[in-house]
């Protein structure tokens, strides 16, 4: 999701891997592509033809060598490449080809990529900087030990396997106390937590019943108001237990077997009658939910209630009870993002047994603690969430999982030591004149646009002068000294961190809003567009090769990073940033003929989206995808014209026998080097608002000066006329 933030791609661990896709497959009439089918051909997996017609030859080969040795190249990455392969029939395979064909995905990832690379990186550096944390005997309570001890713990398996279920007594004891509807609720209240991972777009299955975002308001965007989502769901989203299909009628299956185990490990009686009693209460939460294209739609979300509001618009649930066991009873107003969905579940309290959700509230938390319980229950969560749902071969090494756990509880803690040992100031100065430039183009563009009137053209102006962008690392950094971590007790410090989380996102509830604050962490392989505050983040570790390279020509930076910053500051003018005036307030800025022509250019777009099929019956959804397709649009434009700024006029050097504007394109597209797996892509497309890798990198069919860059003609499978090819920005 994102109005609440719009990221440059999802990667994240096991549970909700949707990673960077690509699919390739051939029609006669749509483009129908699957990389992986693309990968496994180059790989020799598959016995297939090459598509492409005339062969070029291959330049540079030097470079392959460089390649194979792992040196950091100074350019684009022919190695890289598959120039067989005419660009105009496939793009995707023509800049990538070379790396599809080497490139075998890890047994333990959903699939790998330019990010995966540079998140591994991170990672390592990370893993060093918490051993230099655990050597430097540091005072107890300090962030140096914090983060030495959340280490430590989460690593000591065998510490976690002598307690077994111990840890959970507390809450097991809680909900088998259970007597009433309103000792339910009281529980329930007890269990919300800011858990909505709004940058990831884990709005759709945040495992509490209902996910609370904690973020500046829809129309006072000065003060930080807290937001209501739908919840409840153990698996991505409504699709998974709603969905027709024998694939998802096969994945329904095997999590109503998982649930039984789950509980079968755990010791509760009678597992599978209890595992058939929650999926049937969680099916009826999924039919009360949204779709992820839906909950898009900003003016459907700004809902205010007032407290006095609940119990008429969603009865059901004691909701004085559950808001008095949140700690919320005093908050005046909430903003109810997806109030269909309230509504159904708070009916759901009320018509469901109590059995079956005290058995659901007990299955919940063994799933959402399961990485910090004994291995048995470990394993079984992982059967289902990395092998079932993302084709998984192997479970990730732990001390992989105790770096992102270490990176969620204190990311901020290990965000200082990242960026002062791997972000240099002269790095971090030479990103904000890239940054500059690129604003600078956006501002020539919106001038010359013909479409806009004065009015809008004054608020898109006032908007991108005002925007905030963080460069490598945040200005103020998190304060963990509330946050208690123990050396030896896993379980107590993944719990203690997300009642952390919650308390001090609830503390900032009607505060003023820092529009400077960060979502993302510096060792963070990402970007991220904020538009409730106007602001943009460029954590430290995406500002590094491959993206961004200083010794490298100007074109490869501006198809590379360049393309990453436009795409980010491309989203303050999206579907959703466009709702959104200079202040970050929910304003309608826009002539009601400016509208038209932005709605009418961006359904041009989702028809083009739509038509790219991924599996037999299963296509693209280009409403669902709508702001990052538009996104990746004016990116690359701002981009390009960026570049050619930065040339004044000179002609552009030719490196490996390339121009500089194929060397911008040919950048842009191994910017989406990616392989997924056949079950992860699945979860993508049916749940993420990013389309797959490869069809981004198609982005560049919509370019007059691609055509022209690489001699691309009628009758390629690539080509649009003229006429269909969008512009909005």
């Amino acid at each position: 999701m994102r109005t609440r933030s719009h990221s440059l791609q999802r990667e994240v661990p096991v549970r909700y891997a949707f990673s960077l896709p690509l699919f390739l497959r051939r029609n006669s009439r749509v483009i129908c592509r699957s990389a992986v089918v693309a990968a496994a051909v180059a790989g020799g997996l598959i016995a297939a033809a090459v598509p492409g017609g005339r062969a070029q030859q291959r330049p540079a080969q030097a470079t392959k060598k460089a390649a194979a040795a792992g040196a950091t190249l100074h350019g684009i990455e022919t190695a890289n490449m598959n120039t067989a392969v005419r660009p105009g029939d496939n793009f995707f395979l023509y800049a990538n080809g070379g790396w599809l064909a080497r490139t075998q995905i890890p047994p333990d990832k959903p699939s790998y990529s330019v990010f995966s690379r540079l998140a591994d990186r991170s990672r390592k550096q990370v893993a060093s900087l918490i051993k230099q944390s655990a050597k430097a005997s540091a005072p107890e309570g300090s962030e140096t030990r914090k983060i030495a001890d959340a280490y430590s713990a989460f690593m000591n398996v065998r510490r976690i396997d002598a307690q077994g279920l111990a840890p959970l007594q507390p809450q097991l004891r809680m909900i088998h106390a259970i007597h009433n509807k309103h000792e339910l609720a009281q529980v329930l209240g007890n269990g919300l937590r800011a858990d909505v991972d709004i940058l990831n777009n884990d709005i759709l299955s945040t495992p509490n019943l209902f996910g609370m975002w904690v973020a500046p308001g829809f129309s006072d965007s000065a003060h930080y108001a807290p937001y209501l989502l739908q919840g409840g769901l153990e698996m991505p989203s409504r699709e998974y237990y709603l969905g027709a299909s024998r694939r998802m009628q096969r994945v329904r299956a095997q999590f109503l077997r998982h649930v039984a185990a789950m509980l079968r490990l755990a010791a509760v009686h009678h597992p599978e009658r209890r595992a058939v009693r929650i999926m049937a209460l969680e099916t009826a939460i999924a039919k009360t939910h949204i779709s992820v294209a839906r909950i898009e739609d900003i003016a459907k979300a700004n809902n205010p209630w007032k407290l006095s509001d609940f119990a008429r618009n969603a009865p059901g649930l004691d909701w004085p009870a559950y808001f008095q066991a949140a700690g919320l009873s005093r908050q005046p107003v909430f903003i109810v993002w997806t109030p269909t969905a309230l509504r159904g579940e708070a009916a759901l309290v009320a018509s469901t047994p109590l059995a079956a959700w005290k058995d659901w509230l007990t299955y919940h938390l063994l799933e959402d603690y399961a990485t910090v319980l004994p291995q048995p229950l470990e394993r079984e969560h992982f059967a289902f969430f990395g092998k079932a749902l993302s084709g998984l071969v192997r479970q990730r090494p732990r001390w992989e999982r105790a770096v992102d756990f270490v990176n969620e509880a204190l990311g901020d803690a290990v965000g200082k030591l990242y960026a002062r040992k791997y972000f240099s100031p002269q790095a971090k100065a030479e990103a904000q004149d890239m940054v500059a430039h690129l604003i600078a183009a956006y501002r020539v563009r919106l001038n010359k646009l013909t479409w806009l009137s004065p009015s809008t053209r004054a608020e898109a102006l006032a908007k991108l002068n005002a925007l905030y962008v963080g460069i490598g690392y945040p200005e103020v950094w998190k304060d963990y000294s509330g946050f208690v971590v123990k050396p030896d007790d896993a379980f107590g410090n993944t719990w203690r961190y997300r009642l952390w989380y919650y308390r001090y996102n609830r503390a900032r509830l009607g505060q003023a809003v820092n529009r400077h604050e960060w979502s993302m962490t510096p060792q963070t392989v990402n970007a991220v567009n904020l538009p409730l505050q106007n602001a943009l983040n460029f954590p430290a570790a995406i500002l590094q090769p491959p993206f961004f390279d200083p010794k490298r020509p100007a074109a490869v930076n501006y198809g590379a990073i360049g393309c990453v910053i436009g795409h980010e500051i491309s989203h303050t003018f999206d579907e959703e940033g466009s709702a959104f005036d200079a202040q970050g307030r929910v304003r309608n800025w826009w002539t009601p003929a400016d509208r038209a022509h932005f709605s009418a250019a961006a359904q041009k777009l989702v028809r083009q989206y739509d038509a790219y099929q991924v599996f037999p019956g299963l296509h693209v959804n280009g409403k669902q995808t709508i702001d990052e397709n538009i996104a990746d649009l004016g990116g690359v434009a701002a981009a390009y014209d960026a570049y050619r700024a930065s040339l004044h006029g000179r002609a552009a050097p030719r490196q490996d026998g390339f121009t500089g504007t194929q060397q911008f394109f040919i950048a842009f597209g191994q910017n989406w080097a990616a392989k997924i797996r056949p079950a992860a892509l699945r979860r993508q497309v049916l749940t993420d608002p990013h389309s797959p890798a490869e069809f981004r990198a198609d982005t560049v069919r919509n370019f007059a000066a691609w055509y022209t860059a690489f001699g691309v003609k009628s009758g390629q499978k690539l080509y649009l006329p003229p006429s269909q090819r969008v512009r909005i920005w």
